[in-house]
This record gives structure tokens, sequence and C-alpha cells, in this order.
């Protein structure tokens, strides 16, 4: 590790322990708990799976790489969905009807969270001080770095989302 490249290292362990405990909370998931719809406004497990996913390949492949996500190019018409979400918010109505094959996800998410340690490796910790201009989707002026410690945040939340979904069903919601 450069002494140059520490908050690139701290991001790429963030997104890798995000990664690893987010799988271990899927872990034993079967269809029928993936598809469940909770009581109130929550969302199912499955959806929310997908949201992290499938945000995370868009956001670091198209937003920050300039490239094609995993979905549209090598992955497309694979990442186990039965439709994909909407462009935009609200997606409570796609998430109530979408099916998710979760092994064929889980497989299309190995890809995603491989090519975001690649991307991540290849910075600087000068490039995380890059401004990105995210006005038109709401968030305003950031920078790459601040950007990317929101996506780990994404990560977390749902996690904890798909943990209490897990749980709600009678399920061992965390993986300890």
């Amino acid at each position: 590790m450069s002494i140059q490249n520490n908050a690139v290292s701290l991001l790429r362990q963030q997104f890798q322990m995000g990664h690893q405990f987010l799988e271990g909370t899927v872990q034993g998931v079967a269809a029928e708990h993936a598809h469940w719809t909770p009581p109130g406004k929550a969302q199912p497990l499955g959806a929310n799976y997908a949201h992290v996913v499938i945000s995370e390949d868009g956001l670091i492949n198209m937003l920050l790489k300039g490239t094609p996500p995993l979905m549209a190019s090598d992955w497309e018409g694979k990442i186990g969905l039965s439709e994909m979400p909407p462009q935009a918010p609200p997606w409570n109505e796609w998430a109530s009807r979408v099916r998710v094959d979760l092994d064929t996800l889980r497989g299309y998410a190995q890809a995603v969270y491989g090519a975001t340690d690649s991307y991540l490796a290849s910075l600087s910790d000068e490039d995380l001080n890059r401004p990105l201009d995210l006005s038109a989707v709401g968030l305003g002026q950031q920078t790459v770095g601040s950007f990317l410690s929101t996506l780990v945040f994404n990560i977390h939340t749902h996690t904890g989302e798909i943990a209490c979904l897990k749980g709600l069903q009678g399920l061992q919601g965390y993986p300890f």
C-alpha cells in the first residue's frame, strides 16, 4: 500500500467489507423470503438487494468510469431479474412485482464487486478530490471520494433493511 493512496485503500476495504456483510446477510434467503411483501411501505428483500447491486454497477461504471454498466454489456439480460427497475423513482411498484433469481443475481453481484474493486484500485488519492456535479439527480456538488462514501453507506443501509426483512420472516438477519 502506497502512503499516497491511504484514502483509496480505506475505500477499497470499506467496499469489500460492505459486500461481505451484504452477501452474508443475503445468505440463506429462499425465493419466498425474497419476494415477501412486508406491511407498510417497506420493499421486498429481493428488490432491496437488486437495488444495491444495480446502483453500484450503474453509478460506478457509467457515472464515474464513463463505460457501459455490466448489466448493459457482459451481463445484459443475465442478472436474474424479471424486469429492470425504472430509471427514476418511485420504485415501489417495480419492487412489488419484480421476480428475483437470487443465485443469478448473486453471480452478477460478484462481477459488480470485482469491477468496483478494479476501478478503485485504479484511483489515486488525488482522484478522490475530482469534483462531480450531481445536481441533475438531486445530489448537488460532490467529489468522487464523497460520492463513493455515499455508495458504501448505501450498501450498509440496505443490508440493515434486508436483515430486518429476514428477521420479520423468522430468519437470522445478520450473519452472526
